[in-house]
This record gives C-alpha cells, structure tokens and sequence, in this order.
C-alpha cells in the first residue's frame, strides 16, 4: 500500500507540473495569481487522502465536496495530460520537418492551442459522464457436463467494483439492481470492491438489495477498495445487502454447484487457493469469486469458472494500457488450460471520478447451460 502511494502521488505531482508549465502561457502575469494556481494544484495532488481523512473522521458531508471536487479535477487533469503530451509530440514533429524539409507548419504553441486542449479534456469528461451512466448488460453462455441431470441451466449475474460511497449510493443501486431484476438469476455475486466508503442512506440501499432473492443465494468477496473502507464494516454492509461474504471458503450450493470465494491480498496474505479449491471436487461445476483477474497456475482445472473485475478495463481510456500491463486478462472471457475459464467484469461503477471513456460499465449475465441440452434462451 505504501508503495502504490508513493507511486501514485509522484505521478500525480509530475502530472500536474506538466500541466502547470503549459497552462502558465494563459495566467496573468500575476504573482499572486499564479501562486494561487499553484496551491490550488498542490491541494488537488493531496485531494485523495484528505477526503478519506475527512470520512474517517465523520465529516461525511466536508468528504462529500472534496470528492466531487478532487475526483472530478482527476478526471479533467487526466485528459489535459494527455492533450498536452500529444501536443508537445506534434510540435516537436513539426520543429523537426521545419529543420529537415525546410518548410514551416504550425508548432502549436501559444494560447489558442492551451485553450484547446483545455475545452477538448472538459468535453471528454462531460462525454464519460454520460457513459459512465450508460450500464450494459454483457451475456456469457458456457456449456457444462457438471450440472446435475435436473438442471438444464443455472443463471448468474456478477456485479463488480461498485464503489458505493460518497458518490455513489441508491442511484448507482437502483440503475444496476433494475438490469438484474429483469435477468431472474438463480444467484447473484459481487466481485469486490462493492463498498467504497460510508454510505448515506444505507439503509434505502439495503433494502434495494433486499428486493432480489435469487432461489440459490446471493455472494460476495472482498476487494482492496473494501480494505481500504474498513474491513469489518465493509463485510457487515455487505451482509446486511444479504450477501453470504466468501473468505478463504468453499460451498456446495442447492447440491446444483459449488462457489469458492477468496480475499483480496489487500485483506492479509495470499490465500491456499489449490487447497480450498480441493475441499469441493465432488463432479459438481465450480465457480471461483477472485477480485483480481490474475488466475492461479495451480488452480487450472480445479475451477470452471472464475470471475472477478479490479481493473475497471482502464476506466479511463487510454489507461487500459497501463491496466493492462499488470493485469493482461482484463476484459471478457478467457479460455485457460485445463478447462478453466476467466471472466474478468468491466465494472458494475466507477472509481474516482464519474467517468468512464471506452470502458462501458457492465452487469454480467452467465449462463451455464447442460453440455447437450437445449439452446439457452435468454428469459
């Protein structure tokens, strides 16, 4: 954790400095103005942790502002990197075809290109908005020998990465609870990071919860974002939304198939996957709730399937890049040896900023379907 800190605030001051040193062309000559801008960025970079101080310390509504106001400054901070990075990019291009051809194309500098770039990051992240909105239900249908002669097919609906907290509550609930509702799983699974934080009106999100009752229960696993929230309280709202919260445990469900869930490393050290994994081979299909995308070489075979979210598929485009580098199975399903099968979710939310770009987020409908029975039809 300390380490992700440092890391994660050297980039962000090296962001803003980026930033700061093409913007400055369009501030007033001003001392006082420009020292301003700077304590202004200096309290942005900090904006994080003050607003998870502020919420431990009960000053819900104080974390509240900062958030929207941190967290929306990311996602605007982000995009005028990138803007201003590929405008650095291109104008040393063109200095370079100045030198070598001869001829001389704009260089894009001044304060017409700062203020576009500016007006293009708002654009960006008033269009993730939007699309951070924009919840799509993605289907899976996997064919199974493993379910019982009775059972022609069991339907699954995973949420993942929720974030509910200080920007997100009964709204985000209500939107992603309706997508399910008219699936009619037969279980319901959270793949960490459901709880991002305290929760203004728990209990309205409670019983929005309360409302889906599929016939082979509903389970979960922690995230990082739930040990960063505060382990015990973040299991005991996950328990009061009616979820059986899987930690380091298996169990054979309605004798229809077995679930295995594991804590995030964040939660203490790894866990004996193989081990646990070991406890239910007993023919039945086995699903195994993992919150990172990151499957174990000793696990292949002794799960069906896997499924498990944390990488929000970059949120941000083009930070899949970046996601990607650590988690490469970050998106959809994956076909492992040994018949193993990964599906790693989008994200039911979003984390930070409101914002998603190139990254719709996703509730996950799973249809393990009898191998030779009749086609799956959605219902």
């Amino acid at each position: 954790m300390t380490g992700f800190l440092i890391a994660f605030f050297s980039i962000y001051s090296l962001m803003h400095a980026f930033v700061y040193s093409r913007v400055s062309i369009i501030l007033p000559e001003s001392e006082p103005v420009r020292a301003a801008a700077v304590v202004f960025m200096a309290l942005m970079v900090i904006a994080p942790v003050g607003i998870r101080l502020l919420e431990r310390a009960g000053s819900c509504r104080a974390a509240r502002v900062c958030a929207l106001a941190g967290y929306g400054w990311l996602g605007f901070i982000f995009y005028c990197f990138w803007g201003f990075l590929l405008v650095t990019i291109a104008g040393t291009l063109c200095r370079l075809a100045n030198l070598v051809a001869g001829f001389s194309p704009p260089l894009l500098t001044g304060p017409v290109t700062v203020i576009c770039v500016l007006a293009a990051a708002a654009a960006i992240n008033i269009y993730g908005y939007f699309e951070a909105g924009s919840l799509r239900v993605e289907r899976l249908v996997l064919k199974s020998a493993k379910l019982p002669p009775r059972v022609s097919r069991v339907r699954i609906a995973q949420i993942s990465d929720v974030h509910l907290g200080l920007l997100a509550g009964e709204r985000r609930t209500e939107r992603i609870l309706r997508a399910i509702e008219a699936e009619r799983p037969d279980i319901l699974v959270s793949t960490g990071d459901l709880i991002d934080g305290n929760i203004e009106k728990s209990e309205t999100v409670a019983a929005l919860f309360s409302k889906i009752r599929p016939g082979l229960g509903k389970y979960a696993v922690t995230g990082n974002h739930e040990v960063y929230a505060g382990l015990a309280e973040s299991i005991e709202a996950q328990k009061a939304f009616g979820f059986t919260v899987l930690r380091g445990e298996a169990k054979k469900v309605g004798n229809v198939l077995n679930i295995v869930g594991v804590d995030d490393p964040a939660a203490g050290p790894d866990e004996d996957e193989k081990t646990i994994l070991g406890k239910v081979q007993n023919g039945l299909f086995t699903l195994l709730l993992k919150h990172r995308p990151h499957p174990s070489d000793a696990s292949l075979g002794l799960f069906d399937l896997q499924l498990s979210g944390h990488t929000h598929y970059g949120q941000l485009f083009p930070f899949r890049y970046i996601t990607g580098l650590f988690y490469p199975l970050q998106n959809g399903p994956y076909h492992l040896s040994n018949g193993s099968v990964l599906y790693t979710s989008r994200g039911s939310g979003s984390w930070g900023p409101p914002v998603r770009v190139l990254a719709r987020p996703e509730v996950t409908i799973i249809d393990v379907a009898r191998e030779n029975g009749p086609p799956v039809k959605p219902i």
